[in-house]
């Protein structure tokens, strides 16, 4: 599925705006006088570099997507390492496809990593389709957040577990796609990936 897939556009509110990017330095000296929010400041681990996380020369990705987490009621974990090149491109290809059971509860979590500067409004998108149709589609918000650092290496994002849907039309082959973006519209990752409904 291509990035351009308009199934996948986050949901505006009228009236609201974006803020005024800063990086991490504005933020720091900002308001630099008011000690309750230099504190509140320092609790988001901004100010002090020395606890940054090394990131990889080159690598100028602000959203990295670690791990993509299926959680089966019953079953052992599904964890698929999205740092893994080869593991990405065995989803994309359909080489590697989840099992559900109708009416099983499951849930997805994301483990994924800032680096470089803080991301607003980070929003988690997915639709989902069978045989080209899209019967399912989802929009969570994940927050806000600053870069991670040695102390807090990554953040988790778990959604609500959903269940299944049964019967002989549910069961069969799914495609879906999680998309990251945030509230500067910035695309920080799309991922097609498949699943089955079965018995």
């Amino acid at each position: 599925m291509s990035t351009s897939d308009d199934d996948l556009v986050p949901e505006t509110v009228p009236g609201y705006k974006v803020g005024e990017k800063k990086t991490i330095e504005e933020y720091t000296t900002l308001d630099a006088e008011d000690e309750s929010l230099a504190k509140w400041k320092r609790s988001l681990g901004l100010g002090d570099t020395s606890d940054q996380l090394p990131i990889l020369p080159g690598d100028a990705r602000k959203v990295v997507v670690l791990e993509m987490i299926l959680d089966i009621k019953g079953s052992e974990p599904i964890v698929v390492n999205l740092e893994n090149e080869l593991d990405i491109e065995a989803l994309k290809k359909k080489e590697i496809s989840f099992q559900i059971k109708e009416k099983s509860i499951y849930s997805l979590t994301i483990k994924f990593k800032i680096q470089h500067e803080i991301v607003t409004g980070l929003r988690y998108l997915q639709g989902v389709k069978k045989k080209g149709f899209t019967v399912d589609k989802l929009e969570e918000p994940c927050g806000s957040y600053v870069p991670n650092t040695v102390k807090e290496p990554f953040y988790i994002k778990k959604f609500l577990p959903v269940e299944a849907p049964s019967g002989m039309l549910a069961r069969g082959s799914y495609s879906a796609t999680s998309k990251f973006v945030d509230d500067d519209k910035t695309i920080h990752l799309v991922l097609p990936w498949s699943f089955q409904i079965v018995k």
